[in-house]
């Protein structure tokens, strides 16, 4: 047992500890400290924000290194912690998304023109957009009202929480009430139906399908015609940028921007952050949580635990003997994998498209631009990867942030954000990552300059993390930008598992914070605040006794 502590001799415990420094993490800190606990903040790296970071990455060029938009953050977050008053600034977007295609026609969408670019394509779909917005909008906004509150819990009928967990299903079943009989089977298809088949029911045109079906892959290892894909694009429809549902923005100075906001939140309230503090176990004691110690030796003690990190990684650092059988069964199967390729390009300037030429800036630079013009185009990627390790012909969603934030780049010049899919989290054959790294990141590159012409050319620099990357730098388990695979099994009361959806783990004072529980992935900060409110009723309960 190591012999140093955390602190001064006779230094009381933390009244929390939070292993992982990520966004979740760090908005949980400030909510505990907010409510006058001793609070400590253990983050591996040497810098604060998990994957919302900035970085830089070529003299003068700086970008989000890993997280890279900004749209799910939970407005009742800002507002707590004042993230506006401590430095945040989010601006919109000038076009929402811009998806070319190789026959050089486009969608531009955003407020006032999508129904225009949908009519020339198909008059058709533009008469049906309103009415598939508006049943989207009212599913995810009962999504957005579920995001700040626990699911149902599933315990057992004698468990002491069993009122409490009844309350919450009746709670349930008011907000779903809402609902008229059209939009509850609206609901359901979204959380059980492929986006494939659901905008199949909506649309005729491929390249109106690919706009919309885009969301339904963003960081999940699956073809867009695998069932519960439909509810992955409309998690990714729930958030809102000022006051605006369904809208996409940047922070200026990049996604680190956030997680600075946030961390001045937590220290403002007295928060404990500290960084290179990797922590190698987790002390469990009579039956409870009873704090953690380092790589190194140095002790921290806590009458509670969060884990804001990835749920299996966590647990390989708690004593496996303190974990029920069935529990540590189930996390065996927790699944992790999102086939995402991450670019980070600095550029000499703005790309030409074929479908809209032109290097000045134009209201397209600003949007999202998706290089996937079909959903069949979509499953081919998915399929491609399955069998050769990664797609041929890959998704590409290229932002240009500094269309928008002139701070990230030198005057002239700009960055850009490549999210790429799909590739294996594991490749075949016994292939390595480090070692198709630079030619995966060339095929990304050749894939923007089919509908760009000269992108290649105007590429000054680039930095690409794969899967593996993104797990040994960011701690995300296979790539998994979602802390787990936001499928069936692995949402709502069943993230990270039935009986554990209410933040608490399985040993007495131990919690999840992070992206792993509910509502899962995305930077939403909603975990972080939800696994506060539990840690506070609990400590508060146990204070009393």
């Amino acid at each position: 047992m190591p012999a140093s502590s955390g602190g001064p001799v006779g230094d009381p415990p933390d009244d929390v500890l939070i292993v992982g420094g990520g966004h979740n993490g760090l908005v949980c800190a400030a909510y505990l400290a907010r409510a006058g606990l001793r609070v400590r903040v253990l983050e591996r790296r040497g810098v604060l924000g998990g994957a919302t970071v900035t970085e830089e990455f070529h003299p003068g060029f700086r970008n989000s290194t890993a997280a890279y938009t900004l749209s799910l953050l939970a407005p009742k977050v800002i507002r707590d912690l004042d993230l506006h008053g401590r430095g945040l600034r989010i601006v919109e977007r000038r076009a929402q998304n811009f998806l070319p295609t190789l026959d050089g026609r486009s969608l531009l969408t955003g407020e006032g023109r999508t129904v225009a670019e949908i009519a020339r394509f198909s008059p058709r779909d533009a008469e049906r957009y309103s009415g598939y917005a508006a049943e989207l909008g009212v599913v995810a906004g009962v999504l957005r009202d579920l995001a700040l509150q626990a699911p149902p819990n599933l315990v057992p009928a004698f468990d002491r929480r069993a009122p409490g967990e009844l309350l919450r299903l009746l709670r349930l079943a008011a907000t779903l009430r809402r609902l008229d009989l059209a939009q509850a089977r609206a609901f359901y298809d979204l959380f059980t139906r492929s986006a494939a088949d659901h905008l199949d029911g909506w649309f005729d045109s491929e390249p109106v399908k690919a706009l919309f079906g885009f969301d339904a892959v963003v960081g999940t290892y699956a073809s867009p015609a695998t069932p519960g894909t439909a509810y992955v694009l409309l998690h990714h429809a729930f958030g809102e940028v000022n006051g605006k549902p369904g809208q996409w923005g940047h922070a200026i100075g990049g996604m680190g921007a956030v997680a600075d906001a946030i961390a001045a939140a937590a220290r403002a309230h007295g928060a404990v952050l500290e960084t290179d503090a990797d922590v190698a176990e987790i002390l469990v004691e009579q039956d409870r949580v009873a704090g953690a110690v380092l790589r190194g030796g140095r002790v921290h003690r806590a009458r509670a635990v969060a884990a804001a990190i990835e749920p299996k990684r966590f647990y390989a650092m708690v004593p496996q003997e303190a974990l029920p059988p069935a529990f540590a069964r189930r996390l065996r199967g927790w699944t992790c994998g999102s086939g995402t390729f991450r670019m980070n390009v600095a550029l000499s300037r703005l790309p030409s498209f074929t479908a809209l030429p032109g290097h000045d800036l134009q209201d397209h630079h600003t949007a999202g631009i998706v290089l996937a013009p079909s959903l069949a185009y979509m499953d081919r990627a998915y399929l491609d990867a399955r069998r050769f390790g990664w797609s041929r012909e890959p998704i590409v969603e290229m932002l240009i942030p500094s269309t928008l934030d002139p701070t990230l780049a030198p005057e002239g010049a700009h960055v850009a954000s490549l999210f790429c899919q799909h590739v294996a989290p594991a490749l075949p054959d016994g292939m390595v990552w480090a070692e198709h790294r630079e030619a995966v990141a060339d095929l990304m590159i050749d894939t923007v300059e089919r509908f760009a012409p000269g992108f290649r050319a105007s590429v000054i620099a680039r930095t690409a993390l794969g899967p593996q990357d993104l797990d040994s730098v960011f701690g995300l388990t296979g790539g998994d930008i979602f802390h787990g695979a936001m499928t069936l099994d692995q949402i709502g009361p069943a993230r990270p598992m039935l009986g554990h959806a209410d933040y608490r783990g399985p040993i007495a004072g131990l919690y999840h914070c992070g992206a792993g529980a509910h509502p899962g992935g995305g930077v939403t900060g909603a975990p972080g605040h939800n696994a506060a409110q539990a840690i506070l009723r609990d400590l508060r309960r146990r204070g009393r006794r």
